[in-house]
């Protein structure tokens, strides 16, 4: 099956009440694809389900056609670090996409938590079963898990009001002129081609704070704290300065520093346990792929 595309001519109504009643589909349905980034107008994506566009401009509205498959657990090898009859943590490796999506039917997170994980929590029917936030394929490191909807609910809860500290490990090309930063700015999809992400004034908030931790040659390997939870966020804001992340085949320098892999990961997690309110503090340590990229550039 195929994703439907509706294109609309705009009335100036709000883009919900006009997209729900050309499409005939839910203002609900359609606020949720809006926040999806699936809705364009004007040469940007859409979000705000109360915009109003003005009159005779398109609008183009798409819906990702359903999925048919139910992931299946699959034995693939996974770290699971702890486990209770709440959540689990887990470091997935890099190359291992998070959840089944197009191109990627299986082999991903998502199949290997079925086949290691008693129970697994899911909200409202979506094939991503205890999913709570996620890493790019190419990142390594550590990823909360849900095994119940009531924990998936509070630690989704705990993730947007910040309760939840997350620190990455990242080789940054070229010296930072400070020791410490914070980087705050809105992230949307990029105008200018739709694989990637980007700075954008009209997006979403997103914060990012970093701290020099050794410097190399021409490079420098950072802590990076998240404050949010934007798609490619270090990788674009970490750019956003001139300083992307080394191996980045998307925002990186055509001719930077050699390394392995993308040398990004997710290194650590802090929490409180939303049942018992115990802190909980998890590291992965760095593979082995992103410890041989810094011994290339001098670190380690």
């Amino acid at each position: 099956m195929t994703d439907t595309e509706y294109r609309v001519i705009s009335d100036g109504r709000r883009l919900d009440v006009l997209l729900s009643e050309e499409t005939g589909l839910s203002r609900s349905r359609v606020a949720a694809l809006m926040e999806d980034s699936l809705c364009e107008a004007c040469g940007k994506a859409i979000r705000k389900a109360g915009t109003r566009i003005p009159a005779g401009q398109e609008v183009i509205l798409r819906v990702p056609a359903p999925r048919e498959a139910i992931p299946q657990a699959e034995e693939i090898p996974l770290e699971i670090l702890y486990e209770d009859a709440d959540l689990a943590v887990v470091v997935k490796p890099r190359g291992m996409v998070v959840h089944p999506a197009a191109g990627h039917p299986d082999g991903t997170l998502v199949n290997a938590l079925l086949a290691k994980l008693d129970t697994l929590g899911g909200i409202g029917g979506e094939l991503r079963p205890g999913i709570v936030h996620r890493l790019d394929k190419d990142t390594s490191g550590l990823m909360l898990v849900a095994k119940n909807d009531e924990t998936q609910a509070e630690l989704s809860r705990m993730l947007k009001d910040r309760e939840i500290e997350k620190h990455y490990r990242a080789l940054a090309e070229g010296r930072m002129k400070e020791p410490e930063g914070e980087i705050d700015a809105p992230i949307d999809r990029s105008r200018k081609d739709r694989k990637k992400m980007a700075v954008d004034p009209e997006g979403r908030p997103a914060v990012t704070r970093w701290k020099v931790l050794e410097e190399g040659r021409d490079c420098t390997l950072l802590d990076v704290r998240i404050l949010t939870g934007r798609t490619h966020q270090i990788r674009v804001h970490l750019k956003s300065i001139h300083h992307p992340v080394c191996g980045d085949p998307l925002y990186g320098f055509e001719k930077g520093a050699k390394v392995p892999c993308l040398m990004l990961h997710a290194y650590s997690l802090e929490f409180r346990h939303p049942r018992t309110g115990k802190k909980m503090t998890f590291q992965a340590p760095l593979p082995g792929d992103f410890l041989k990229g810094l011994k290339m550039n001098g670190i380690g």
